[in-house]
């Protein structure tokens, strides 16, 4: 425990409990306190009489538990595998599951990375959480304190729907859970990265299945929290707090969305103090009323996807917003007393030219002009091929083309006195290596931490082992290709994916 820390719930001792659970962060302790996963799963777990269970960052000096039975990692970033092994490491537990004797605790891992493909890291964990992990990991912590011994406990866990371990399981279900309460942060921190932030998620999924995007597709079908139980918690955190934040993939599709603004404006109005944030908002759920709620709250700004200059491209990757909505979106924050906005977009997505890009252009410099004294901003990330999406078939364009792109884009913005940042075309390449990777990645992930987990070292370490990791990240995939992830069934399937992909392609 941490000094500053506020509980928002009734802690169990467990006295009598000689059974530990470490819930591992891969980063530092005051990213972990915004984390809302990682900080449930660690509420259900101290609720339980007969469980320890202590919260494990890569900055922690000291451990309640000298050793834990069980050690689990949230696994969030395609790059946190790094964090992953220096935290064994550090806590002298071998990489590999395989070098792991009895005395070692049983290694696993949940999030949105391995739900979507555990195979790269698969020679590590001893079992995978796929899915929504609130009940399911709950009931695995429950079969490895009552098995006799690791294979008990490792079988057991095989025949749970939405657990994976390698080796046993065939076919794995991801879970996917009803949100029937409330998800809230359930620890305050002054401490935290956002400091005394009552963070509260909305929704899970997004009803606009954008063809990248993992968060739609994995989380499908879109869920939202009861309004009454989501009034409830608003009224919980104000005990605590005055910053209040909302999270989902779409906040804005919840059905009482628009009542929710008022009821926060409501309260403002009649003289309480809060500071309100929204992840990020839909171009079209931009209202009078929304902006208005916002800026009373105190946010200044906002951010909205716009992810392609052309309606062409938007609208092959399901982005269905027009350009007339995106100006009236602009206009009415303006009018409405925000001071800017940031606009997120994409490059390199299937079938882009540099019309498209040019377009995207074209459409900063009228936002500009047409907003004089508005703070805009762009940033822009390319695409990422992602398992469980209509563009899973489909490789990113080579680096070479890709940074010719961003320095065309950055140049042509600067020209119009446009501020655009633009993420690493080479760290993304890597990140398509990872997304789309099997098994035969484990080695070369290992020797890519020994050599520091810089650039340099994924390109030597690929090179050493053999490995065409343009074959994962550039590849386009015949739909009957066998992919790694094949084994995981999600709702509502392949031949949903198949479908939606020839739909956006041919401009359905």
């Amino acid at each position: 425990m941490h000094n500053g820390e506020k509980f928002l719930y009734k802690r169990n001792p467990k006295k009598n409990s000689d059974f530990c659970v470490w819930l591992g962060f891969p980063a530092v302790y005051s990213f972990s306190m915004s984390s809302l996963g990682f900080l449930w799963l660690f509420k259900l777990l101290d609720e339980t009489e007969d469980i320890n269970v202590e919260r494990i960052c890569s900055d922690t000096k000291e451990t309640s538990f000298l050793k834990p039975d069980v050690f689990g990692f949230s696994f969030s970033f395609d790059l946190d595998f790094l964090t992953v092994f220096s935290m064994l490491e550090k806590y002298k537990i071998p990489l590999k599951s395989s070098q792991r004797d009895e005395s070692c605790p049983l290694i696993f891992s949940g999030g949105p990375v391995v739900s979507a493909n555990p195979e790269p890291y698969k020679d590590f964990f001893d079992f995978f959480i796929i899915g929504d992990g609130e009940d399911l990991n709950l009931e695995a912590m429950r079969i490895c304190k009552n098995s006799k011994s690791k294979k008990e406990a490792l079988k057991r866990l095989s025949e749970l729907e939405g657990i994976y371990v390698p080796n046993l399981s065939d076919k794995v279900k991801k879970v996917t859970k009803r949100l029937s309460e409330c998800i809230y942060t359930p620890i305050m921190s002054e401490n935290s990265f956002f400091k005394n932030t009552f963070i509260i998620e909305m929704s899970r999924g997004c009803m606009n299945r954008c063809g990248f995007c993992l968060a739609s597709y994995l989380n499908l079908p879109l869920r939202s929290v009861p309004y009454e139980d989501l009034l409830n918690t608003v009224d919980l955190g104000l005990k605590y707090t005055d910053k209040i934040a909302f999270l989902g993939a779409q906040v804005s599709a919840h059905p009482h969305f628009k009542d929710l603004c008022k009821h926060i404006y409501d309260k403002i109005q009649s003289g309480q103090n809060i500071e309100m944030n929204f992840s990020s908002l839909r171009v079209d759920a931009i209202s009078e009323d929304v902006v208005k709620t916002l800026v009373t709250a105190g946010q200044k700004n906002s951010t909205l996807a716009i992810e392609a200059g052309s309606e062409r491209l938007r609208k092959l990757i399901n982005k269905n917003i027009s350009e007339e909505q995106i100006f009236e979106a602009v206009k009415i924050a303006r009018e409405n007393g925000l001071k800017g906005l940031k606009f997120y977009g994409m490059i390199g997505l299937p079938t882009e030219t540099y019309e498209d890009i040019d377009a995207l252009v074209t459409l900063a410099k009228r936002i500009k002009n047409e907003n004089k004294g508005f703070g805009l901003t762009f940033g822009f990330s390319s695409f990422v091929p992602k398992p469980h999406t209509p563009f899973q078939w489909i490789g990113r364009e080579n680096t070479k083309s890709l940074e010719d792109k961003a320095l065309y884009l950055q140049k042509e913005m600067h020209k119009n006195g446009i501020t655009a940042h633009i993420s690493s075309i080479k760290w993304d390449y890597w990140q398509a290596v990872l997304s789309r990777g099997d098994g035969s990645l484990c080695d070369f992930l290992i020797d890519v931490y020994r050599q520091g987990g810089k650039l340099g070292a994924f390109k030597s370490s690929a090179k050493k082992y053999g490995i065409d990791t343009d074959y994962f990240a550039c590849s386009n995939f015949e739909f009957d290709t066998k992919l790694p992830w094949d084994f995981i069934e999600v709702q509502p399937g392949k031949e949903f994916l198949i479908k939606e992909n020839i739909r956006l392609y041919n401009g359905l």
